[in-house]
């Protein structure tokens, strides 16, 4: 009788766990539950749905047609190179309290290397200002809030080609989703994962004016364009990656995102406790 009964109660803390590893962040607002269907399964996994992305973007421009109608035109080329992210993951065989945990073996895994390169395709910009126009360009986000300064580029008629270089963040959802077995002492337990991001997208806008102050004068004339360097929506998926605990012992388990130099970003989530997650998830 008393058996039974503790075989249901290690069930059903078996299950909380892992629905909390679903739905339990942190004090942390970055890390939430699941936000889109990538990552909406049965499985232990975290979320992150404003994870900063780094991007460094090299951007070429060639200008023609200077005349009045139909105004000048230039092409936009390129590629961006983001700074990537990772997952860390820590087991423990002593946890006091919600989020604090002792003796722990910590790994952190690379998910999305840095300077993974997005090309910007050729994209023909019309200006549709005429008079021989002043170029600039400025980098935005998906929600249209500026990421750089406007950089001054150049006048039409001097276009053969100019080269742009700039620093910016975008930002991503990402979700990894976590499998969970071999909870034995030496060497589990044995833990893959697989992740993914979509990207909140950054555009260039390609301003046009008739006069080369861009605070004073005359600017009836300005025609501004947007073109994309890196597309809302850009999704990017992962293979499947083994992580070893190093930990026996059935250890408590907590993941989190980091930054592509290992710094968590935000606090870790508990998906729960090993045996319970291998025994629910078989």
């Amino acid at each position: 009788m008393c058996t039974g009964t503790l075989r249901k109660a290690a069930a059903l803390l078996g299950a909380l766990f892992l629905a909390g590893a679903c739905t339990d962040g942190s004090s942390n607002a970055p890390i939430t539950s699941p936000s889109f269907a990538a990552s909406s399964s049965s499985l232990p996994h975290i979320n992150n749905t404003t994870l900063p992305i780094p991007v460094s973007i090299s951007a070429d421009f060639s200008a023609y047609d200077c005349s009045n109608n139909p105004g000048p035109q230039i092409t936009f080329s390129g590629g961006s190179f983001l700074g990537g992210y990772g997952v860390e993951m820590t087991f423990t065989t002593n946890m006091k309290g919600t989020h604090t945990y002792t003796d722990g073996h910590t790994v952190d895994v690379t998910v999305m290397p840095a300077d993974e390169q997005i090309v910007i395709p050729k994209q023909p910009v019309l200006g549709g200002a005429g008079g021989n126009p002043f170029i600039w360009v400025q980098f935005v986000g998906a929600n249209g809030a500026a990421l750089s300064d406007e950089i001054f580029v150049g006048r039409c008629v001097q276009g053969a080609g100019w080269h742009v270089t700039q620093s910016a963040v975008t930002t991503a959802s990402a979700y990894a989703t976590f499998t969970v077995t071999g909870c034995e002492n030496s060497p589990g337990p044995f833990i893959s994962f697989t992740s993914g991001v979509s990207m909140a997208g950054i555009s260039a806008r390609i301003i046009f004016r008739n006069n080369d102050n861009p605070v004073g004068g005359p600017h009836e004339a300005d025609v501004t364009r947007n073109v994309a360097v890196i597309p809302a929506g850009l999704s990017l998926t992962f293979p499947k990656q083994p992580v070893l605990g190093g930990v026996g012992g059935n250890p408590w388990i907590f993941a989190g995102f980091t930054d592509a130099h290992g710094t968590a970003l935000g606090d870790p989530t508990l998906l729960g406790r090993c045996e319970q997650l291998s025994k629910v998830l078989s």
